[in-house]
């Protein structure tokens, strides 16, 4: 009686040590591929997040300064100190007192005696007035600081309002 044993059958019966590691290898490098292209995504849309909350927070401002602007009863006051500036417009029975300073931009009511703190990373705060057609515009140019170093697109923002009791 005859044994055939097939060498060749027997090789491809299964697979080898070395097959195993470099599958394991592939998929080792895959894998951290794919786990890097994870946390960069989330970091970008936490970045994104971060400043979409920045531009809501800064367009609240926005109206409110306008609101308080067209509120006005009396002559708005400009004054630039050391530490930034401070414009104050007085109305009825109060006076609402703007200060930016260190990047951050506070809003104070005399008559409730108490401060707000609107906006952070304030790059560039300007409030000023322009002549239009004869009327006293109020202009407020707004430049936030990026968040990220790569950001290609500043975060400006011009508010634009008339005061309806001079």
């Amino acid at each position: 009686m005859k044994l055939r044993t097939n060498i060749s059958t027997r090789r491809r019966a299964g697979y080898s040590l070395v097959e195993c590691l470099v599958y394991i290898f592939v998929f080792a490098i895959l894998l951290g591929g794919a786990t890097t292209a994870f946390y960069f995504c989330w970091d970008h849309t936490r970045a994104t997040i971060f400043t979409a909350d920045e531009i809501a927070s800064a367009l609240r401002a926005g109206e409110t300064w306008r609101a308080d602007v067209r509120a006005a009863t009396g002559k708005i006051s400009i004054a630039t100190t050391a530490d930034g500036e401070v414009v104050r417009i007085p109305e009825a029975g109060k006076e609402v007192v703007y200060r930016y300073a260190d990047g951050e931009l506070r809003r104070e009511n005399s008559a409730l005696n108490n401060s707000q703190l609107l906006l952070l990373k304030i790059k560039l705060s300007e409030m000023k007035t322009e002549l239009q057609g004869g009327v006293t515009a109020w202009r407020w140019e707004l430049e936030l600081t990026p968040r990220r170093k790569e950001t290609l697109l500043p975060l400006r923002f011009t508010f634009a309002a008339a005061q309806t009791k001079p």
